[in-house]
């Protein structure tokens, strides 16, 4: 089996075609052969190294073996990896070693353990290592995939399809990556038609709870033809957010009343979740914290993304009104601040985006129907930093007496697409240097907000997309599905940033200079 680089034209909006080239080669059942089941997915890369994942239908040896020339023809040989049903057949691993700004193909077989003379067809994927001098670098980001019902119908996940068109360096999740408190129906009725998901199993029709149905939730958006074929040709950095586990987890939340939840402890639900997601995701493995999300990638001279995790840290979701800085009133966790701290010190990129799983300025409410308590960072007060907003008033007063210059925040979580502008200039807090904050998602959920800012570090809404007033939930049939494309270029180091939709329509843009 070749493999083609396909240029934008060739990336089709179906994805059929890719699909079947690239990740889910057409091996029939009866042959007894083991089968990769859900493509392959590549993550974490850098300069010299990438994570690589794949998964079997059975116990099974995986060999590997990765080039520089679609053709195999330097082809290197990786140690074998066994695919074993503790970790649902799914296998990852980091390949080191690799040449800076190059094209890298894997190709992977399996081989039954059982029956050691049935061995799988071929699958094939490909990225493209980070450079270790200036070029131009695209990515896209964005959040939000198979919520509020809406999964896999007969058109597919469309935005999937459409950021593969743009051939992205690399993709970003930004987190509600699966929904596994969300069960879906086959049908549902909706002023745009009748929805039907043509795809639904077994894991999908109630909330996960153990830790096969945290895994089913993963399983079935790789089923998606659009979701495989944009893994095949494009690296994906994943974080996490809340609907990973249950909807605004934390310390607080109480299942009590749920009657959908048997499994009553959210502690072991986050557990079961947390390892669901390392197992099927192509995120790197961290040593010294097993599970760790927060993390550093490289990607170049002219830009470090730092991952944070507004998950696991937190203290109980509350009013967060503290005026002085507890551990209840942490979002971030003292480690994780003082490793970001760090990190972004000792950067020398020209550009640090931090990839937040939440904003920071918009106003999610715990409680949304009693519009009570703080979900994110910001509470409604409008005033001087409390509650979790006093960890961000650390952070952006650190950022500006080091002189860390050139830090963009990307987001998701909302389910609209914006772009807020931060200038103390505005702000309540004043200690800080203005700085940008831009929304993107769903990917494929319901389409909801606008939400209101907080005034505390002085957001200002410059652009917006969200439905019209009265309406929530929409379906991605009504086309207010959103990603973000960023474009850094290798000469001037300006950042292009734009906001899109499924559609490939460009809503807004804006271009950034890079200070000195």
């Amino acid at each position: 089996m070749t493999l083609i680089r396909p240029n934008r034209r060739q990336v089709l909006i179906g994805g059929t075609a890719l699909t079947a080239s690239l990740a889910m080669p057409a091996i029939s059942r009866a042959a007894a052969r083991p089968v990769f089941t859900h493509g392959v997915q590549s993550g974490d890369v850098d300069a010299a190294s990438g994570m690589i994942w794949t998964r079997t239908d059975r116990p099974a040896r995986v060999a590997m073996e990765i080039a520089t020339t679609e053709s195999f023809d330097d082809a290197r040989q990786l140690a074998s990896m066994d695919a074993l049903d503790s970790s649902d057949f799914a296998v990852k691993r980091l390949v080191q070693g690799l040449p800076a700004d190059q094209q890298i193909f894997y190709r992977m077989t399996a081989t039954d353990l059982h029956d050691t003379n049935a061995v799988s067809e071929p699958i094939i994927g490909q990225f493209r290592t980070a450079p270790s001098t200036k070029r131009d670098i695209r990515f896209v980001w964005s959040g939000d995939t198979a919520g509020q019902g809406w999964g896999i119908n007969e058109e597919g996940m469309k935005t999937y399809a459409t950021m593969a068109q743009h051939q992205p360096d690399f993709f970003i999740h930004s987190g509600d990556t699966v929904y596994a408190d969300g069960p879906m129906k086959s049908e549902v009725e909706t002023d745009y038609g009748l929805w039907k998901n043509v795809v639904l199993t077994e894991e999908k029709t109630k909330v996960a709870e153990t830790l096969d149905e945290y895994r089913g939730q993963w399983k079935y958006n790789m089923m998606d033809e659009h979701v495989r074929a944009l893994s095949a040709i494009c690296p994906t950095f994943f974080q996490w957010d809340d609907h990973e586990v249950v909807n605004n987890w934390s310390g607080s939340k109480d299942l009590g009343a749920d009657d959908r939840y048997t499994e009553k402890s959210v502690a072991l639900l986050a557990a079961r979740a947390g390892r669901a997601f390392h197992e099927m995701t192509p995120i790197r493995y961290t040593p010294a914290e097993p599970g760790r999300v927060y993390r550093k990638i490289a990607y170049g001279p002219s830009l470090d993304v730092f991952f944070l995790d507004l998950r696991s840290y937190r203290g109980p979701n509350h009013d967060s009104m503290e005026t002085e800085l507890t551990t209840d009133a942490r979002v971030l966790g003292a480690e994780q601040m003082e490793w970001l701290k760090r990190e972004l010190k000792a950067s020398n990129a020209t550009w640090k985006v931090i990839a937040c799983d939440m904003p920071i300025g918009l106003i999610v409410w715990d409680n949304w129907k009693e519009q009570a308590g703080a979900e994110a960072v910001a509470q409604g007060d409008h005033g001087a930093p409390k509650g979790r907003e006093l960890e961000f008033a650390e952070l952006l007063q650190f950022m500006k007496s080091e002189g860390i210059k050139n830090t963009v925040w990307l987001t998701a979580d909302v389910h609209y697409t914006a772009a807020h502008h931060y200038s103390p200039d505005r702000a309540q807090f004043q200690e800080f240097d203005p700085f940008w904050e831009f929304v993107s998602g769903p990917l494929h959920a319901g389409t909801f907000g606008p939400n209101a800012l907080d005034g505390t570090f002085g957001p200002e809404v410059r652009f917006v997309k969200a439905p019209e007033d009265g309406k929530a939930n929409l379906p991605p049939s009504a086309g207010l599905q959103f990603f973000g494309l960023v474009d850094i270029d290798g000469e001037t180091e300006q950042m292009k940033v734009r906001l899109m939709d499924s559609g490939d329509t460009e809503l807004w843009s804006i271009t950034l200079d890079p200070e000195a």
